[in-house]
């Protein structure tokens, strides 16, 4: 993503107007070469990429400000739940047309993110596309060495926590998609909202990274549903675990929502999109790492145990009888 001043092309006058504010790191070169410095001071430089697609991971009418932030927030995402501080980004966007009233808040809304979240543009590229519009996103952060937090440290004995609420973006999906779930709030058009905020918008638990790096054996985000991440997670570890399926943290939309029959257990643990930190924690850590979540005003709910054993994690009824569940998690493929 480089803003050549001389006979500037199209391409380079789009990312003079709408991208090169946002690029205030110094090693940026205010986009203004093919690549950008990013220096590690010490520590290990943690990478990680995701891309969103229209039609996949929002919707064709949804505001661009939604779009931009989640493309941003999905990667955020994943470095909180390695412990890591972010650094910067790279962008790859895939239009199908420059036009200024999507370009505008598009990219108001990522510099707003990137200011907020610390995390400025480093470069990347702007590409023209016939089909679906795409936005990748490489993010960079910092770690002390050897302190990033893997997915395969989980341990028999540890608690399995989760941060935030499970479910609510499948029910926010589904409101806009005018599904069960929008019929059964059709009076209730807050609720409805709050939902669609938790699809449209994640909030990625950065303010968790260093309660991780202390805490947790091992962590990852859910982004493809808690049950299918969570196997995930297990698997890397060589271990199994136990879930209670009463200890699950509702938001009070979905509470409603299971109350009246509305929804199933299931779809809220294997529905997308929730962007929450999925984490195993020492029995006798966990009071500090609470104590330290609760200083960061992030709530944080133990669900669960690691268990030895390569099984399926399992998921318990108050009675202690194994739910069933047919779909672990949304799959590309």
């Amino acid at each position: 993503m480089t803003g050549r001043q001389d006979n500037p092309s199209g391409e380079d006058s789009l990312i003079a107007r709408y991208f090169r504010p946002l690029a205030t790191d110094p090693g940026a070169f205010a986009l203004s070469d093919d690549a950008a410095i990013l220096r590690a001071d010490d520590a290990d430089i943690v990478v990680t990429t995701d891309a969103i697609v229209e039609g996949v991971h929002f919707l064709p009418d949804d505001p661009p400000d939604t779009i931009a932030r989640k493309a941003l927030r999905v990667n955020l995402s994943d470095l909180a739940a390695k412990g890591a501080v972010p650094s910067g980004f790279v962008l790859t966007l895939a239009l199908r047309q420059a036009a200024a009233s999507w370009l505008e808040p598009f990219a108001r809304a990522l510099g707003e993110d990137a200011s907020a979240f610390a995390c400025p543009l480093l470069g990347g590229d702007t590409v023209a596309t016939p089909g679906p519009l795409m936005i990748s996103i490489t993010a960079f952060g910092r770690v002390p060495a050897g302190r990033m937090v893997r997915r395969s440290g989980a341990r028999p004995g540890d608690l399995v926590v989760v941060s935030g609420t499970i479910g609510d973006a499948a029910l926010g999906l589904d409101v806009l998609k005018r599904g069960a779930v929008a019929a059964a709030l059709a009076g209730n058009p807050a609720a409805q909202a709050a939902l669609v905020a938790r699809y449209r918008v994640p909030q990625p638990r950065n303010a968790l990274a260093a309660a991780l790096r202390d805490h947790a054996d091992a962590a990852m985000d859910v982004s493809d549903g808690l049950a299918g991440d969570l196997a995930k997670l297990c698997a890397a570890s060589g271990v199994s675990a136990r879930i209670d399926l009463g200890s699950l943290p509702w938001s009070a939309e979905a509470a409603l929502l299971l109350a009246c029959g509305a929804v199933r257990p299931e779809l809220l643990v294997s529905g997308g999109d929730d962007y929450e930190v999925l984490c195993t924690i020492p029995g006798q850590q966990w009071p500090a790492f609470a104590a330290e979540a609760g200083q960061a005003r992030v709530v944080v709910t133990a669900i669960g145990t690691v268990l030895a054993g390569a099984s399926a994690p399992r998921f318990v009824d108050a009675q202690g009888h194994e739910i069933a569940l047919q779909r672990l998690s949304y799959s590309h493929f």
